[in-house]
């Protein structure tokens, strides 16, 4: 698995992108059926309180082609999470909702 991260309006996130089919024991990865991508958001640590995090698995019927479409994907979808929401409601607050795209 892969992971970049970086800030968007003051939350963290962490991209995440591995491999659609896990790799056996005593084999090589598997790379040829694609990849699948989540993303996770999280509160930067201030030290004055424990931050909060959740990971979304970015929605799809297929896995993705290859490991870059996978990050632009996964780094869409944690921004339309976080601005997606309205001025009161945030994905804090969210139960297993999708955005449809």
């Amino acid at each position: 698995m892969t992971a970049t991260s970086r800030l968007y309006r003051g939350l963290e996130i962490h991209l995440l992108v591995y491999p659609h089919r896990a790799t056996q024991t005593g084999f090589g990865h598997n790379y040829d059926e694609g990849f699948d991508a989540s993303v996770r958001i999280c509160e930067p640590d201030t030290g004055a309180s424990r931050p909060r995090s959740r990971v979304f698995r970015v929605p799809g019927t297929r896995p993705f082609p290859n490991a870059g479409d996978a990050r632009r994907a996964s780094a869409v979808y944690a921004e339309l999470l976080i601005d997606g929401g309205g001025p009161e409601r945030t994905i804090w607050d969210r139960k297993q909702e999708r955005l449809r795209q």
